[in-house]
Formats: C-alpha cells, sequence, structure tokens
C-alpha cells in the first residue's frame, strides 16, 4: 500500500514479507525485504526506481492508481540490479518514450539485462533535473556501492537523500521509518547488510561519504532502496557507516570451526575457555559454520544494543 514519505513524495513500492534468500542463496533474509521506489509529483512527476520482476505487473497496476502512468515525465534507475529495475519493462510498454536518469554504466546494465534501447539521459555527479515548484533533483554518483552503475538522487527543498542501497537493510516491516519500528531488529538488520554488501568496499563508502558532506547538503530524511526509511536523526546511519568502514572491532572474539566427529568442536570449546580465563571482559563466540547461517556467522551477532542508543547515557 502506498503511503506519504514527506509533502509531495510517495512511497509505491513492495514489501516482500516471504522473501528468506537474496543474491541467490548467498544472502539469507529471515525477515524479508523490500523495494522501495518512490513518486516524486511536484510541477513534473518523476519516478525513482521500481521493483523486482515478479512484482512487476502489481507495480504497474498500483502505480497506474497513485497517478496517470502517461504523466510521468522522468523516470530515476538510481541502480540497474533487477531487484531495482525489475518492473521496468512492464512499466516501459506503457509509457516507451519516458526518459531515463541513469548514469553511463547504468544505461549499459539496463541495455544488458533488458535488450531495450530506451530514452537514456546519461547523468554525472552535480547534474540536476528541474521538477518545477523551486524544486530539484541533484545526482550523486556512487560507483561500487556496491555496482559500478550506483548512483543516488538527492531533492533539494524537502532535503531527502534517495540513497539507493546504501543505509538500507533487508527488512520488511509495516513501519517504515526508523523511529517506528523494533530498534533491536533494525540494528541487527543494519549490521548484516552492511557486512554481506559493502565489506569490501569499505575504502569506497569512506570516500564517498566524505564527497557528499563536503557538499554541505540538508539532509532531512534519507529514503533507501531496502528496508525502513531514516527520518529521526537520519546522518546516525552515516555516521555508523563511517566507523563500519574504519576497520570497525569490538571486544569480541569470534571461533568458526567445523567438525565430524567433535574433535574441532572440544577444541574450540578448550580455546574459548582459555580465552575466558585470560580476560572475562571478552566476548567469545563460537560458531560451527556447517549448521551457522554464515551471513549471521560475517556479522558475529553483534551486540543487540542498538548503535543510535549506544552513545545515550542511560536514564536509570
Amino acid at each position: 500500500m502506498a503511503f506519504t514519505v514527506k509533502n509531495n513524495i510517495r512511497w509505491v513500492g513492495k514489501q516482500d514479507w516471504e522473501l528468506r534468500e537474496f543474491h541467490g542463496s548467498e544472502y539469507s533474509t529471515h525477515r524479508g525485504s523490500s523495494y522501495n521506489s518512490y513518486l516524486v509529483k511536484e510541477e513534473k512527476i518523476a519516478l525513482i526506481d521500481t521493483v523486482w520482476a515478479p512484482y512487476a505487473e502489481e507495480f504497474v497496476a498500483n502505480l497506474a492508481k497513485e497517478v496517470d502512468l502517461s504523466a510521468i515525465d522522468y523516470i530515476i534507475a538510481n541502480h540497474g540490479e533487477i531487484d531495482h529495475s525489475g518492473a521496468l519493462p512492464a512499466l516501459m510498454a506503457r509509457i516507451p518514450d519516458t526518459p531515463i536518469y541513469c548514469t553511463a554504466n547504468g544505461a549499459k546494465s539496463l541495455r544488458g539485462h533488458y535488450h531495450q534501447d530506451w530514452n537514456f539521459r546519461i547523468v554525472k555527479t552535480g547534474d540536476s533535473l528541474d521538477l518545477g515548484n523551486g524544486k530539484q533533483l541533484v545526482f550523486v554518483e556512487m560507483p561500487m556501492l556496491h555496482w559500478p552503475d550506483s548512483m543516488a538522487t538527492y531533492l533539494t527543498e524537502d532535503a531527502v537523500l534517495f540513497s539507493n542501497d546504501a543505509f538500507g537493510q533487508h527488512y520488511a516491516s509495516a513501519q517504515m521509518f526508523n523511529d517506528l519500528c523494533d530498534p533491536v531488529e533494525l540494528q541487527e538488520e543494519c549490521i548484516k547488510y552492511y557486512a554481506n554488501i559493502l565489506t569490501p568496499f569499505s575504502p569506497l563508502v569512506t570516500q564517498k561519504i566524505h564527497e557528499v558532506l563536503e557538499l554541505n547538503l540538508p539532509i532531512d530524511m534519507i529514503a533507501t532502496s531496502h528496508g525502513i526509511i531514516w527520518r529521526d536523526n537520519p546522518t546516525q546511519i552515516v555516521e555508523q557507516y563511517l566507523k563500519w568502514a574504519d576497520d570497525y572491532q569490538e571486544n569480541q572474539i569470534t571461533l568458526v570451526y567445523d567438525t565430524m566427529w567433535n574433535g574441532t568442536r572440544m577444541m574450540a570449546e578448550s580455546i574459548a575457555e582459555g580465552i575466558r580465563k585470560a580476560d572475562q571482559n571478552v566476548a567469545i563466540k563460537l560458531f560451527n559454520l556447517s549448521s551457522s547461517d554464515k551471513n549471521d556467522v560475517l556479522t558475529r551477532y553483534s551486540s543487540p544494543r542498538p548503535f543510535w542508543l549506544a552513545a545515550r547515557p542511560s536514564t536509570t
């Protein structure tokens, strides 16, 4: 069901409550996910991203309830991966001449996926698109966060950053804003998402975030491509990304093992006992990799205390 994000911005995406695996079987999604698409209705109307292909017809039908499809002036494709662009063929069949704004690599990706030479308009960092009413969409290239074609889009006046894959989570929630959803669940899904999707690109994360911060753009809201929308202190997740990208560590030792006859398990448990005797303040966690979710092992089941509460003084 569509809802208002802010002013003339409507969420028109899809909640996928049943999703349990992502990127094939590489990423476990115990809490589902969402494919976030946004409709911005000013003097000009812009659609930012679509949804995964299995929900294409449903998406187009629901979108047509929100707006006359022929009235859409611009389509923004922040990323060509099919969980973002999968409904484009169904949509473009209805409005084939509508321009699609994306990076040069985005056009290559979309042509490769769908073998269609749609009306692509190539944009670079700093390019803008006038929506009227004093508002513009400003584009920021974000290569390798996490694909070569990735970009973010910023809406002036409303100060909303449509951040694409950055700052998101695979998390289906009826409460689509960070101040309404379960903070412990959100913490778990944020760090799992970063660990699985963005850790290999941590140096690029740091570089790109600093580039965006240097633009001195006010940010009242971060509208992600997956999961919840950040509206309460939205830059808290930006600050957390900078920490995770900077050789993030906790006072914890994680032991990962596999075993056939339990000998290696006994050895791992003995190592854990030795660590505990040497330092009782170290958190120790053991995982049998053959019976544990590898994504959760990678995330190391970090402390359940939400990072946005960790710096706040206790009131008890």
